[in-house]
């Protein structure tokens, strides 16, 4: 008799048929009929009617009452998603599913697994799989891909884990992407890389094949933490499984290697790369390009900066930058201005970090003069050094008595409205100090003064280091007298 409320047209009926039992049960049902009804009216919020629904019909109550829908599948998706509180949510579709001949849709349960999931409410999305399962209800891969990226993003590598073979249990046989993404939320915790290797050997095992990603996940994960010969197991095994590199496996190897100082075996590994006609990115050459530096093969990684772009990348501000460094770490700043005019002939401009490295290299090197062009070079173009090239460089004059220039550097800074550290000041006071002509020393000084100076520009700190001077002066020359 009941089984024509199920029809969506007749939602009316509900109260036509069961009047005739109004008088015989208790009036809570009638209230159950009437709320029932109205969750088809436009007109009434579906919000208060469904929390009515739910909150006030006692399970207990209704078991020896007829079973009154509550609507189309359709429907109770519409009343789960406008829900604000998800645990109302889930107990208007456990609800709906006791209803007789109700199955919800799949929609239905995205929306409730959406919810459960924002307020990490993990346990009730278990059980909701668990009551699937038990009445043989299917459930989407959408659903389970939502369900791993829930997991993910709440850091619980096990739940993602089990989800594989949940979808198994379900008879839904999980993708590649799938895989991938349960693999990365594995590998992003150390305890977990290997379960995740022994997921990524089972997964051929229920009909799902690892791809080139798959196999990147891993070997990244094992470069990472060192263990390269299973890393290049791996590698070799792609080629035996007919499964095909990409720029990214290679460039992670040579990752690897270069982490463990084995800068050789990338070298190699990147002409078995072009050899086989794949186009390192300017990462892998970024990678080469640093580590070669660092162990002070400055002749290799110039040549490969200049093979760049004979293999089709064109060398950028990076792997320049990165090779004006090495040069001048090591001494070499002069083949380090070299490098820097090769870029522009190239058209890569230099940046900041490009003036800065050199110059810093020159007065390492005591070419004080060529620094400061290079910092006038700069500051014409639009940049203008940090405030330990400028101390380097008046430092660097002071020590070889050329105070003038040191007070030239200064000016200039001033002039800019720069603030020099107070550093700076001492060395710059102590410098004028020394001077004996008193003339020359308040000539320098006015002319120093006349700039802007700003608060900001530490005079008060550099005061501080001429009293501190001129005492230790003072006392010098009373102990020569003595």
């Amino acid at each position: 008799m009941w089984q024509h409320l199920l029809r969506p047209c007749n939602y009316r009926t509900i109260e036509t048929v069961a009047a005739a039992h109004v008088a015989r049960k208790s009036p809570l049902l009638r209230n159950l009929i009437s709320s029932s009804s109205s969750l088809y009216q436009p007109h009434l919020n579906v919000h208060n009617e469904s929390k009515f629904l739910i909150t006030n019909v006692k399970h207990e109550q209704c078991e020896d009452q007829p079973d009154f829908s509550i609507g189309s599948p359709c429907r109770v998706q519409k009343l789960i998603a406008s829900q604000s509180d998800p645990l109302l949510a889930k107990e208007i579709f456990d609800y709906a599913c006791r209803q007789p001949h109700f199955r919800p849709s799949s929609s239905s349960l995205l929306v409730l697994i959406l919810k459960l999931g924002r307020s990490k409410y993990f346990s009730l999305i278990d059980d909701l799989l668990l009551s699937f399962k038990s009445r043989r209800y299917p459930v989407t891969p959408t659903a389970f891909s939502y369900i791993i990226k829930i997991y993910g993003e709440a850091d619980l590598p096990d739940k993602a884990l089990k989800v594989f073979y949940t979808m198994i249990d379900f008879g839904c046989t999980p993708s590649s992407k799938q895989l991938n993404r349960i693999l990365e939320i594995l590998v992003s915790h150390r305890n977990f890389i290997r379960p995740a290797f022994d997921l990524f050997k089972n997964a051929r095992h229920h009909g799902v094949l690892p791809n080139t990603k798959s196999y990147n996940i891993l070997i990244r994960a094992f470069c990472w933490n060192g263990n390269i010969s299973i890393a290049y197991t791996l590698f070799n095994k792609m080629f035996e499984r007919n499964v095909i590199p990409d720029v990214e496996t290679y460039r992670t190897l040579m990752q690897g290697l270069c982490r463990k100082n084995q800068v050789n075996g990338a070298v190699d590994l990147l002409e078995d790369m072009l050899n086989k006609g794949y186009i390192p990115d300017t990462l892998s050459y970024a990678t080469l390009l640093n580590s070669l530096c660092r162990k002070k093969k400055l002749r290799e990684a110039y040549k490969l900066l200049c093979r760049m772009k004979v293999k089709g990348c064109n060398p950028d501000i990076a792997h320049y930058n990165t090779v004006i460094m090495g040069f001048c770490r090591e001494g070499r700043a002069l083949d380090a201005c070299k490098i820097l005019e090769d870029m522009q002939s190239n058209g890569c401009l230099p940046n900041l970090v490009s003036y800065e490295s050199l110059t810093n290299g020159l007065c390492d090197q005591g070419m004080f003069e060529l620094a400061k062009g290079y910092v006038e070079e700069m500051t014409l173009k639009g940049f203008y050094p940090h405030f330990s090239v400028i101390h380097a460089l008046v430092k660097g004059f002071h020590s070889i008595g050329r105070i003038h220039e040191s007070c030239s550097v200064l000016e200039d800074m001033l002039k800019r409205g720069k603030a020099p550290h107070s550093d700076t000041w001492e060395i710059i006071i102590s410098g004028i100090c020394e001077v004996e002509d008193t003339a020359k020393f308040c000539e320098v000084w006015e002319k120093i003064l006349k700039k802007d100076v700003r608060r900001d520009t530490r005079i008060v700190e550099a005061g501080t280091g001429l009293g501190e001077y001129l005492i230790r002066k003072l006392q010098a020359s009373i102990s020569r007298r003595i």
